[in-house]
């Protein structure tokens, strides 16, 4: 018999298991309402989706910010400062403009005609601000609801606009 160093086990292990609503004493609805409760992180993304609708009802009937060209229906809102490199501009409406997916996936954002374009719509001041470093944001749940209730507002109005 090889040694491997661990003695055997004396006991076997104990599988734990989900508890139930009898063992937290809980009522089932109210368990439910537990187990179904939205994250931080549920709320960001549902965040995200509103206003990455609002900037594509805002920029409407223009063409793709990098190359100019109309699309079709099916367009991205492309951030110029991507989340990842400033994640406290990710619902900044100068920063998110109506982008073509081949731009925003296959090229990366295309940045230099992005920019270019971008001091055309906005100006080189703002993109200077945009540029320049930003205090780090943590939002709370309620300020996301808030937003949140913001942009769907807002898309509803521009819709109601556009009828």
């Amino acid at each position: 018999m090889k040694r491997t160093g661990f003695a055997p086990r004396k006991t076997p292990m104990k599988r734990s298991r989900k508890p139930s609503p009898q063992a937290i004493r809980i009522e089932p609805d109210a368990f439910r309402a537990v187990v179904k409760a939205k994250t931080r992180s549920d709320h960001l993304a549902e965040l995200q989706d509103a206003f990455n609708a609002w900037v594509r009802l805002r920029d409407a009937g223009q063409p793709c910010i990098s190359c100019g060209r109309p699309y079709g229906d099916r367009w991205h809102a492309g951030h110029y400062r991507s989340v990842g490199s400033e994640p406290s501009l990710r619902f900044e409406p100068d920063n998110v403009h109506l982008q073509c997916p081949p731009c925003n996936l296959h090229l990366c954002g295309n940045q230099a005609p992005y920019r270019v374009n971008l001091v055309k719509k906005i100006g080189l001041e703002r993109i200077e601000w945009l540029d320049g470093p930003h205090e780090p944001k943590k939002y709370t749940v309620a300020e996301i609801q808030e937003m949140k209730a913001f942009y769907r507002a807002e898309i509803r109005r521009m819709k109601r606009e556009a009828a």
